[in-house]
C-alpha cells in the first residue's frame, strides 16, 4: 500500500471473544433457578463447559434441573475427576456440601471429564420404606483461551458479538482511511513524502487460534467459533485454526503443541 499523507492516529481493533458462562458466583444463589453462574448436569448427555484461562469454572451442579426443583431426602455427591479420583478434599476444587463443583483457576491440565453420582431417598405415601435412588451426570470442561475483560462484551451469541467487533473495528478504518483526503486539503499546503493512494486499503479476515488450540465443528458445535484446547491425541504448534491429529505418538493430555 503506498501513502501520501501522515497517519495522524493510531487505531487499535480488538477481536473479543466471549464464553457463555461468567465466573463469579455464591452457594446462596436459588439452587432451584438455572443461572449463567450454574451449569445444570443432563441425563444420558455429557454437558460441555468452556472455561477462561486461569479462570475458576461456573458451579457444576450433580443434579439435572427437574431433581434441582423437587426436595430430596439425604442427598449424597460423589464427584470423580479425569484422573479417577474423588475430587473430596483437592486444592483446587470449591466442592460445595450442596453438590456443587468449581473447578480454581483453570488450566489446560485440569482439562477433561469430571462425572458426579447423586444418591438420595424418595418416600411414597402408600410405603413405609424409603427408596434409595441413583444418578450420575458427566461434564467435559475445556480451556477456552479468551481474552481480558470478555464478560463485559459478551451480551447474547458469543459468536454473532464477536463478529459485529470486528466488523465495527473494519468500518472505523475504513473510514480513517476515506477521511484523509479532505484532511489534507484543509490542513496541508504540501503533500507529505508518505502518502496513501485511495481506494488501495484492503482488509482480510485472519481466523487463528494459539498454539495448543483449535475450532471443532464437530465434537464442538454448541461452540463451534471458539478455540478450544486440543483433544488428547492431537495437537497445535503454531497459529493454525485446527488441532492435527498425532499419527506417530499417543498424546494422552490436552493442549499438545507438538507431536
Amino acid at each position: 500500500m503506498a501513502w501520501r499523507r501522515p497517519i495522524q492516529s493510531v487505531i487499535c481493533a480488538f477481536l473479543l471473544l466471549c464464553v457463555a458462562v461468567p465466573v463469579k458466583t455464591t452457594e446462596n444463589d436459588a439452587p432451584h433457578m438455572v443461572t449463567k453462574h450454574f451449569v445444570y448436569g443432563k441425563l444420558d448427555h455429557k454437558v460441555k463447559v468452556y472455561v477462561k484461562v486461569l479462570n475458576n469454572s461456573p458451579f457444576l451442579v450433580c443434579m439435572d434441573v427437574d431433581i434441582a426443583q423437587k426436595e430430596t431426602i439425604d442427598p449424597f455427591y460423589l464427584w470423580i475427576g479425569p484422573d479417577g479420583r474423588n475430587l473430596k478434599g483437592h486444592s483446587n476444587v470449591n466442592l460445595t456440601e450442596t453438590g456443587k463443583l468449581m473447578l480454581m483457576a483453570f488450566d489446560t491440565s485440569m482439562s477433561g471429564s469430571y462425572s458426579c453420582t447423586l444418591s438420595y431417598k424418595t418416600i411414597k405415601l402408600d410405603v413405609t420404606h424409603e427408596k434409595e435412588n441413583f444418578r450420575s451426570y458427566n461434564f467435559e470442561v475445556l480451556v477456552n483461551p479468551f481474552p481480558h475483560s470478555w464478560e463485559k462484551e459478551c451480551i447474547g451469541d458469543c459468536e454473532e458479538e464477536t463478529n459485529r467487533h470486528t466488523l465495527k473495528a473494519r468500518d472505523v478504518i475504513e473510514e480513517f482511511f476515506k477521511l484523509q483526503p479532505r484532511v489534507l486539503e484543509e490542513e496541508f499546503e504540501d503533500v507529505p513524502e508518505i502518502n496513501y493512494i485511495e481506494h488501495s486499503l484492503g482488509i482480510v479476515r485472519v481466523d487463528t487460534c494459539r498454539p495448543g488450540f483449535g475450532k471443532n465443528e464437530i465434537t464442538h458445535n454448541d461452540c463451534s467459533g471458539c478455540c478450544v484446547v486440543c483433544d488428547p491425541g492431537t495437537y497445535s504448534s503454531d497459529n493454525s485454526v485446527r488441532c492435527e491429529v498425532c499419527k506417530d505418538i499417543q498424546i494422552t493430555y490436552f493442549g499438545a503443541t507438538a507431536c
